[in-house]
């Protein structure tokens, strides 16, 4: 026998798979994180009626690293990675000025808490989009989206919550009927 032949084999190391249902929603989870603490924060600022300086300025950085690992396969090298963490860093610091310019007290007495909490969301939609524009990301644009198409149904929602509130009733109404009716049929079924 050789040398060779009495050396055990390496085994190659073994990895968990992740099931590709998994792995989908995994990818997604950022996203969705973003979408969820995004919608949070205006949802908060159209109950306290006041801004939600310190959030804003914490979600920003929280979008920008979404948008750094959304981008970050696409980076081939050293290089591109550093141009990808500063254009992002830049963009959101640019968003974090912009978005203080609008929490000036001389700013502040033009506009309600309801409006300047829109008009934030609205910065943080437009910000979101370019973002992913840049990194070539269609998560990003689409959170971006979202987002934007988010600004006006805030906005009605906060006008009309009487209809909204009508509405939910009525669905509900018809939703616990259905119900009630399904149940008694099931029972009868039985019987």
């Amino acid at each position: 026998m050789s040398n060779a032949e009495t050396r055990p084999q390496a085994t190659p190391p073994v990895t968990p798979r992740i099931p590709r249902r998994l792995s989908f929603w995994l990818k997604e989870l950022p996203f969705a994180l973003v979408l969820i603490l995004t919608t949070l924060g205006v949802a908060y600022t159209s109950f306290s009626k006041q801004p939600i300086v310190g959030y804003w300025e914490l979600l920003a950085p929280l979008i920008a690293l979404v948008c750094i690992g959304s981008g970050w396969p696409s980076a081939a090298d050293k290089t591109a990675r550093l141009t990808l963490i500063g254009s992002q860093a830049l963009h959101w610091l640019a968003f974090i000025v912009v978005m203080n310019l609008l929490l000036l007290p001389s700013v502040q007495r033009n506009f309600t808490a309801n409006s300047t909490a829109l008009a934030v969301f609205t910065l943080l939609a437009l910000g979101t989009f370019t973002a992913g524009l840049q990194v070539f990301s269609w998560q990003v644009c689409s959170l971006g989206l979202v987002m934007a198409l988010a600004v006006p149904a805030i906005a009605w929602i906060e006008n009309s919550a009487l209809i909204v509130v009508v509405i939910f009733a009525m669905m509900l109404a018809v939703g616990v009927a259905v119900w009630w009716h399904w149940r008694k049929s099931a029972r009868a079924g039985q019987g």
